[in-house]
């Protein structure tokens, strides 16, 4: 170890003072810092009172929080909330104890570990403050490897490298930081540069003043030192690192000599190894996080090269990014186990691996294992196993197993060459604490657990062989069976051979003999065994006996199976039977449904064409956006007959139309009611009581089928023409449930200018919008919340069907166009209620028109006219392509349709003269 005097120490001090002090300046100025300071005095009584506002509000927080964690201990996110709260505060006792408390639990994050040690420098002041944060150094870098800890490890260090030893300490953290992660192909140079530049910084301070003569010693000391700067160069150009090519020209440049021609050729062979890394990195550089899939690949490749470090360092990247994967850790510290003698290494990296993942047994079992196969105290092992009981495993099985590895180190402890040891009392009081702590298990989760007794058969085994102790082993295994386990036939045969091996005839015999009686899965199997043993060992007697019980178990077994299989072909054949009693009532409501269908669209004939009802007439009405009724004019259809019995209005024959004698029928005070429910209970009674209100009525007249059902409309008959006006007010009012639709009667053979009128507007209306795609659910208010702030609304209007349910259209009408286009651009392609609506301007599908035969022509295709050839063979238009002209588009496309191509019109046929008269003007 080389010898400085303290003047030499300081002088390299003073030599890369400067660097240092830039560093951890640039690591402790940040604006997140606490401080302490007090307000000034001067400060406004509002901001005080504000201040003590949102102190007493963090208080509260802060006291939730901890409530919440002495509840919950391993709550990850209640610990991390915790410490920003009292980070933001300043409450840096309390910060302080939170944070050691999150690392006992928890393995922290690299950049939770570099606020804490920001904190701890910024407060440390002595060389006993300074330990304290070497060993929270010491803590960070077991948890995960991370090249920026170990460089601000390794620079936090060059400031006490004054003290006695202080370079020889820098160098040892450079070099831990180095084997820990100086492979780290991305990150891995910072380090090996920062521990170069230290090591140039000391060699600065050893040359000579110019025109001065150094000492022996001192000139030793340089060459020392250049010699060093060469080593560090050589092995850091034998590391696969990104950028190498700059490291190498750098070296090229410092070195007087030149590179060595060794040198060269590794770096040349590293060169190589990089570029068959190369697209794993970049890779890894391209996939998002985790990138778990990417890392497995890349761990395959290593693992196929065969390098320890860089295996090593390959699965520490992976698990910084995937740390709450059990089954990498389990990867990594089976290799570990497997192919490395590392003590220290192996046994933290077993403890990461169950403070990441503690709810995984296997890890657990590992560490046990891990632990035991490195020879480390009992103590230790025993205080591991008990964390692992803690650790909230999620199956009752891991519980058992976990039991079982611990037992098992236990009885390999044990020297059993001796009667009675402390090991063996020690194993045995486990073994029965196993089965009550197991207890416990199986009520928690509902039963399983070990349920084929497996500790309990090990340490009866343990008993027969080692302690040959088969008085006990015989105990236990009577607890075995009366657990449920009698009516197996392994679990007697597993009696039966440890009785073979370590027992005698006797209780051989008298295991079978009770196997034979309780075993209800496999008795033929059970039989045939001890049949077999008399064979060999019995007597005459026993083999008699044997035989006797053996014929009357398999005579009952059958009895019993042919009950159980007479019990399920009874269970099959009710089964059976139910479901042809199904198939039987579906057929019959079936043939019912066809029938009344058949019989419905039969053609009526008209009975009484001398009735005075009015003819049969059109009953048409208007259509809503999307093609379902609407309230408008109809007309009459035929009136079918009542219910026989039932009284009504005038004298009806027996068709149940009314007689000659009935008064004239007149649509002025007449009105059409449609929309009504088929199942309307006496809709004669109802629409009387809901239209007297209007006026006078005269008579109801409800209409029915030929069956007698009620076909959901009828005609109400006033007095005089002013109660009609005051029944079609009540357009849409609800009967039952559903709207009803009131419009004037009209008879259509003597109207047969009369339309059907849409209430409502066809045409663009710029001051309306169009909302389409909304929830069924969304109301009248809800729908207003929605359009308020966008300008002042004048009406809402929900699209509803023929039955009254909403189709999740509407229209909205505002006040001016300014406010429907504002609209427009602030509300289309929002989400209300879970859905995404579309808003445009209100430009609603023109209406159908009639066909000839009376009825809406509906998707019907149009029909091509009749040139002056009439119906020729073919209908190609002779007129040139000239006299035929393209019909203006008349306005942008309807709400619900899209725009279609222009329609072509056909001027009127010109004749011969006509034709003349054209070209003449030419």
């Amino acid at each position: 170890m080389e010898v400085r005097s303290k003047e030499e120490t300081t002088s390299i001090q003073l030599g890369i003072e400067e660097e240092v002090e830039v560093k951890e300046n640039e690591f402790l100025s940040d604006e997140e810092s606490m401080t302490l300071d007090k307000p000034d005095d001067d400060e406004d009584e509002d901001e005080d009172e504000d201040t003590s506002e949102d102190e007493r509000e963090s208080e509260a927080e802060i006291q939730r929080l901890e409530e919440q964690l002495s509840i919950n201990a391993f709550d990850y996110n209640c610990h991390v909330d915790l410490i920003k709260l009292l980070g933001q505060e300043g409450k840096l006792h309390r910060l302080r104890k939170a944070r050691l408390k999150m690392s006992e639990l928890f393995p922290l994050t690299e950049d939770m570990w570099l606020d804490w040690l920001k904190d701890e420098i910024r407060l440390a002041e002595d060389d006993a403050d300074r330990e304290r944060v070497y060993e929270l150094f010491e803590k960070a870098v077991k948890d995960y490897i991370c090249p920026d800890l170990w460089l601000e490890y390794a620079q936090y260090s060059i400031g006490g490298m004054g003290a006695p030893g202080g370079i020889e300490k820098v160098r040892t953290f450079f070099e831990r930081g180095l084997t820990a992660a100086g492979l780290h192909m991305l990150k891995g140079a910072a380090l090996w540069e920062a521990y170069r530049e230290f090591e140039l910084a000391i060699m600065s301070t050893l040359q000579p003043v110019p025109g001065g003569v150094s000492t022996p010693q001192q000139q030793d000391l340089l060459n020392a030192q250049i010699e060093r700067i060469h080593s560090l160069f050589r092995r850091q150009l034998s590391v696969p690192l990104l950028d190498m090519e700059a490291t190498y020209a750098e070296y090229t440049e410092w070195a007087d000599e030149g590179v060595p021609q060794m040198v060269s050729q590794n770096y040349k062979k590293t060169l190589k190894q990089m570029e068959s890394i190369k697209p794993y990195e970049e890779t890894l550089l391209l996939a998002e996080a985790p990138k778990l899939t990417e890392y497995q690949l890349y761990i395959d490749y290593e693992l196929k090269a065969g390098d320890p470090a860089r295996i090593q360092i390959i699965f520490e990247r992976a698990l910084v990014e995937n740390c709450l994967v059990p089954d990498l850790w389990e990867k990594f510290t089976t290799y570990l186990d497997r192919h490395l003698k590392m003590k220290e290494l192996i046994l933290s990296s077993h403890e990461r691996a169950v403070r990441n993942c503690p709810w995984t047994m296997s890890l657990w079992k590992n560490y046990l294992l891990a632990l035991e196969r490195h020879t480390m105290d009992h103590s230790t092992i025993a205080d591991t196993f008990e964390k692992a009981l803690n650790a909230g495993f999620i199956q009752a099985t891991d519980y058992v197993e976990i039991w079982q590895t611990y037992l098992d180190y236990l009885r390999r402890r044990v020297d059993f060459s001796k009667e009675c040891s402390k090991e063996l009392e020690e194993l045995r009081a486990t073994f029965t604490r196993s089965f009550e702590y197991l207890k416990d298990i199986e009520d928690r989760f509902s039963g399983s657990g070990d349920l084929s007794c497996t500790l309990m058969q090990i340490w009866a085994r343990v008993e027969a062989f080692h302690c040959k102790n088969m008085h006990k082993a015989r105990e236990l295994w009577d607890s075995i069976m009366t657990k449920g386990n009698a009516k197996y036939a392994n679990m007697w045969l597993e009696y039966y051979n440890l009785e073979r091996s370590y027992g005698d005839s006797f209780h051989c015999r008298k295991a079978l003999h009770r196997a034979v009686q309780c075993t209800s899965d496999y008795p033929e199997h059970v039989c045939e065994v001890l049949l077999t043993f008399e064979r060999v060992e019995g007597s005459l007697e026993d083999w008699d006996t044997a035989v006797q019980k053996t014929e009357g178990k398999l005579s009952r077994v059958t009895e019993q199976r042919a009950r159980a299989a007479e019990k399920e072909a009874k269970q099959v054949q009710h089964e059976e039977g139910k479901a042809e009693d199904r198939r039987r009532v579906k057929a019959d409501k079936n043939t019912l449904k066809n029938s009344q269908k058949s019989k419905h669209t039969a053609k009526r004939k008209n009975i009484n064409e001398g009735s005075e009802f009015p003819p049969k007439r059109h009953r048409g009405g208007g259509d809503t956006e999307g093609g379902d009724t609407e309230a408008g004019h109809f007309g009459h259809e035929e009136p079918r007959h009542k219910h026989p019995g039932k009284p009504g209005t005038g004298n009806r024959n027996q068709h149940g139309q009314p007689e000659a004698s009935q008064e004239k029928w007149d649509d002025g005070c007449c009105v059409f009611i449609s929309n009504l429910a088929f199942t309307l209970q006496d809709p004669e009674e109802q629409l009387r009581t809901v239209f007297q209100t209007c006026g006078t009525v005269k008579e109801v007249r409800p209409i029915f089928s030929n069956q007698g059902t009620f076909r959901g409309y009828c005609y109400v008959q006033f007095q005089d023409t002013l109660a009609v006006t005051e029944a079609l007010k009540l357009d849409r009012k609800e009967i039952d449930g559903r709207p009803m639709f009131v419009s004037p009667s009209i008879d259509k053979k003597k109207n047969q200018d009369q339309v059907k009128v849409f209430k409502y507007n066809t045409s663009l209306e710029k001051h309306k919008i169009f909302i389409s795609g909304l929830a069924y659910t969304c109301t009248q208010g809800q729908l207003e919340e929605l359009s308020k702030p966008h300008g002042t609304i004048k009406a809402i209007r929900l699209v509803t069907n023929r039955s009254g349910k909403p189709k999740g259209l509407a229209y909205v009408e505002f006040a001016n166009e300014a406010e429907a286009s504002q609209a427009v651009l602030k509300m289309d392609g929002t989400v209300f209620q879970d859905y995404t609506i579309s808003v445009a301007i209100s430009n609603p599908p023109g209406r159908n028109t009639e066909a000839p035969s009376g009825k809406p022509a509906r998707n019907m295709p149009p029909q091509q006219p009749f040139g002056a050839r009439g119906r020729g063979r073919t209908q190609l238009s002779l007129v040139p392509r000239s006299l035929l002209r393209q019909a203006a588009s008349g306005s942008k496309a309807a709400n619900g349709t899209a725009p279609g191509p222009p329609a072509v019109t056909q001027i009127k046929p010109m004749s011969n003269a006509d034709f003349a008269q054209m070209l003449r003007k030419k």
